[in-house]
């Protein structure tokens, strides 16, 4: 059984809309090699091979797709199932991958929810997605089979999770409305202002270097970036669809990470620690490709993101875009774990560099 994962790909509405203006709120232009990509992993020797794809959250940036040119945190099932159709709209290659892929027999999508993507726990979502791909796909927030477990890893961020318990919440009109945290609520609300003048803002890393940076070669918008922020806390503060998640506790841990980033290493040891079936943990969500071996031949890989991220790295001058995955084929009797290792897709005639092999 093979296994392979890919996250954080951020689909938006696509490159351009409709009246040919340029979207800066989409970051993902990879449709052809993603297809390429799918085709790869359901023909020649994998053909007959049972292969499971993992999506692994932030597939589908959906908390940056407006509603008739409105950006709103009041997301019901119908806008959810909108967004999805207006993103199938502009990456119509990215949705063709998958119904190739699924098309070829012993083929499995299993889509496990991010924070970006956080919509996709509606029922209709699903059916929209699964629909457009042409069979059913599994939708999870944590995935676990044959000794591997994989979820986004957003969870381990106080300002970028709630509980499962209170995923939901009624709206003002009374219709289940999605419980954003305050990181999804800054993204949706204040992320498109300050996109509009610098649109790598959100992907650039690391993001505290860059703030720095902004203090001392880029002043104005520095103080920019600073007053709204401090404008949509002051506005929001009262706002009971906002504030609910705020408590004591909840900004303690958001203060915490802020200044110490949560090692997600040390998560997947504690996950691996907890289950000891467990042998391979996968996350996402940090857009940075990275593994670590543990005793007993134990390991976590962070697939990293297909999106460009710029760096303001002293040793990184420019952008850097690496189409990562992470590949492991297991026993599926057994649950033995064969074969491990992040790879980088380079397209069909070379399909992919082997970056780290594990075993």
């Amino acid at each position: 059984m093979k296994y392979i994962v890919v996250s954080d790909l951020h689909l938006g509405k696509g490159k351009f809309f409709r009246n040919g203006h340029f979207n800066i709120l989409e970051d993902f232009f990879e449709d052809e090699r993603f297809y390429e990509f799918c085709e790869y992993f359901c023909s020649g020797k994998y053909f007959l091979k049972k292969v499971c794809l993992v999506l692994n959250g932030d597939i589908l940036n959906l908390i940056q797709i407006d509603k008739n040119g409105v950006f709103t945190h009041f997301v019901d099932e119908e806008m959810t199932q909108g967004q999805v159709e207006d993103i199938a709209k502009g990456h119509s290659k990215f949705f063709k991958g998958l119904k190739r892929f699924l098309k070829s027999p012993n083929k499995e999508v299993v889509y496990v929810i991010g924070n970006h993507d956080n919509g996709m726990a509606f029922p209709g979502a699903q059916r929209t997605f699964s629909d457009l791909v042409g069979a059913e796909v599994t939708f999870c927030h944590t995935f676990k089979r044959d000794g591997v477990h994989i979820e986004h890893g957003h969870r381990f961020e106080a300002v970028n999770t709630v509980s499962h318990k209170h995923f939901f919440i009624e709206g003002p009109t009374g219709k289940k409305i999605l419980n954003f945290p305050w990181g999804s609520l800054f993204c949706i609300n204040v992320l498109p202002i300050l996109k509009k003048e610098r649109p790598y803002i959100d992907k650039v890393r690391p993001m505290g270097s860059y703030v720095k940076w902004c203090l001392i070669h880029d002043t104005a918008f520095f103080w920019k970036l600073t007053l709204t922020c401090l404008k949509y806390v002051i506005k929001t503060y009262s706002d009971f669809y906002v504030k609910q998640n705020r408590n004591f506790k909840t900004s303690l841990k958001i203060l915490k990470q802020i200044t110490i980033y949560p090692r997600y290493e040390k998560m997947a040891k504690r996950i691996i620690k907890k289950d000891k079936s467990i042998h391979t943990v996968i996350m996402g969500h940090t857009h940075l490709q990275e593994w670590r071996r543990f005793p007993a031949g134990k390991y976590y890989f962070n697939t990293g993101t297909w999106n460009t991220i710029p760096s303001i790295d002293a040793g990184m001058h420019q952008d850097t875009r690496h189409l990562t995955f992470c590949s492991v084929d297991v026993q599926e009797k057994t649950g033995q774990l064969v074969s491990a290792s992040i790879n980088e897709w380079k397209g069909n005639w070379k399909p992919y560099l082997e970056e780290i092999n594990t075993l």
